[in-house]
């Protein structure tokens, strides 16, 4: 019976995430010729609505841990990665727009990425190597002296709870090139929204905001270490029946 309650609520919220993300593509287009910070407000809209109905639909609410320490000067953000959730949810909820980098093919995905693709975004090619690293440097530069902060997942891909993937160091590598404090972030969004699951599951989700951490005197790998630390160790204060057996 309770399965059959999830498999519906599930069903349900998936129409409606399908509906909206249709409807709030057109309204985007119609929002291009507005100012940025007005245009991502209004596509940023769609982001609050699906919390909101993941909330209403599936039981999935959430609380921050530390939302003071986002700090208020350019910043490279470094989230645990487990869900599609996070992406959705962390867009219009930090106290500066946000810019995600993310390989270029996402931009072809009809609706959401034309969507995505009518703001300020880093798509890279990752078959440009070298190359497509300072494609991002370039443009995160130019992000962060307007005001936006540079959101990276540095396990690349979603990670299922309990798991931890390679940090890889390009955040932290952009970080030194723009002199960029970092901000980390945990979260056990995947125990609510699993990786590769129809299933959503009632719960709380916490987000775990870290105190920033300055590049100075940091190699890219030695940063990253020092964020890797965090989130993990984070992991277990918010997650401990998760890590309990490890």
């Amino acid at each position: 019976m309770l399965h059959t309650i999830l498999f519906l609520r599930s069903l349900l919220f998936t129409v409606v995430m399908a509906v909206a993300t249709i409807v709030w593509a057109c309204v985007c287009f119609l929002a291009a010729p507005l100012p940025y910070n007005k245009r991502f407000w209004v596509t940023s809209r769609w982001n609050v609505f699906v919390i909101w109905c993941a909330k209403v639909i599936c039981g999935i609410r959430y609380e921050f841990k530390g939302y003071d320490n986002l700090p208020d000067e350019p910043a490279i953000v470094l989230s645990k990665h487990q869900s599609a959730w996070e992406t959705i949810f962390l867009l219009p909820n930090l106290t500066r727009p946000l810019v995600y980098v993310f390989k270029k093919e996402i931009l072809y995905i009809p609706f959401f990425g034309w969507g995505m693709a009518l703001l300020r975004m880093i798509p890279i090619d990752r078959k440009q190597g070298k190359n497509a690293f300072k494609h991002v440097v370039a443009h995160g530069k130019r992000r962060l002296a307007d005001g936006q902060w540079i959101i990276m997942f540095p396990e690349g891909t979603r990670i299922p709870v309990g798991q931890k993937g390679k940090y890889k160091s390009g955040g932290t590598r952009l970080a030194i090139e723009t002199n960029a404090v970092v901000v980390p972030i945990a979260h056990n969004s995947g125990e609510c929204w699993p990786k590769n699951s129809f299933l959503k599951r009632p719960g709380v989700i916490t987000v775990s905001i870290g105190k920033p951490i300055s590049p100075d005197g940091h190699t890219p790998d030695s940063l990253m270490q020092e964020v890797e630390n965090w989130i993990e160790s984070e992991m277990r204060v918010i997650s401990p029946h998760v890590y309990s057996a490890g």
